[in-house]
């Protein structure tokens, strides 16, 4: 289940021509994140004003978070400071990646002057970017959408739910807070910021891991289980030390 979110597009031609290209490859979700809509989106939409009609419209890009599952982000800047330790899927890569992903997915566009921003992408999470030339590489809005539909249309999904549960975004930062729990308990690293890098890494691995609510419960259970060991034993060590003073 594939929703297309604009985060604060800024040409309402641009809404109404992506609303007509996901019509065009059978997408019907979206997502518009204060958008500037008009007359003028309706009118290129043509035949998917449906599609604009039924788009959920929000205030704030975390309401939109909140909506799914697995985020994907898109970027015509991978690298150098465009999350340079995530290497960014192409759109093939992310239609084999996704295909059989029962959960609901958010395909995140950013704003035709900037994209999305740094801190929004480190919050999805994958990135996709499309290969383009060095000497103009960043494509137009509708035309990056219309790009990665194709891609993905070649091979939609014909079941999307599955007897299990896909892991919430919740459920996911829960997993993430236990692991952040256990290193806290260990005390390793005992340097703060690699200790921010574990954490990160996880919490990419958890992303990409496409979990299973079950799976995700199964994996918190000993971690929290450690965590509480250590904090036992630490705190039965303090009130030795204590009660030898």
């Amino acid at each position: 289940m594939i929703s297309i979110v604009l985060v604060e597009p800024e040409g309402p031609a641009n809404i109404g021509m992506i609303a007509r290209t996901m019509k065009n490859f059978g997408f019907s979700r979206l997502v518009l994140v204060n958008p500037n809509i008009t007359e003028e989106s309706y009118s290129y939409a043509v035949h998917a004003v449906d599609v604009l009609e039924n788009a959920l419209i929000l205030e704030s890009f975390h309401e939109a978070l909140e909506l799914f599952d697995l985020t994907v982000g898109t970027t015509g800047k991978p690298g150098k400071s465009y999350i340079p330790e995530r290497a960014p899927l192409m759109p093939w890569e992310l239609r084999e990646t996704i295909r059989d992903y029962p959960g609901r997915v958010g395909l995140f566009f950013g704003r035709e002057s900037i994209g999305l921003k740094n801190e929004e992408l480190e919050r999805l999470d994958l990135t996709v970017t499309i290969p383009t030339s060095e000497a103009y590489p960043v494509m137009n809005l509708a035309q990056s959408v219309a790009v990665i539909l194709y891609e993905l249309a070649k091979e939609r999904p014909e079941a999307e739910v599955l007897s299990l549960e896909p892991a919430t975004r919740r459920e996911k930062e829960e997993l993430v807070n236990v692991w952040k729990r256990l290193l806290d308990a260990l005390n390793y690293p005992k340097d703060a910021e690699r200790k921010r890098i574990f954490v990160k890494v996880f919490q990419r691995a958890v992303g990409r891991a496409f979990l299973y609510g079950r799976e995700v419960h199964t994996l918190m259970g000993p971690l929290r289980k450690a965590a509480l060991k250590l904090e036992d034993c630490e705190d039965a060590e303090r009130r030795e030390v204590s009660h030898r003073r």
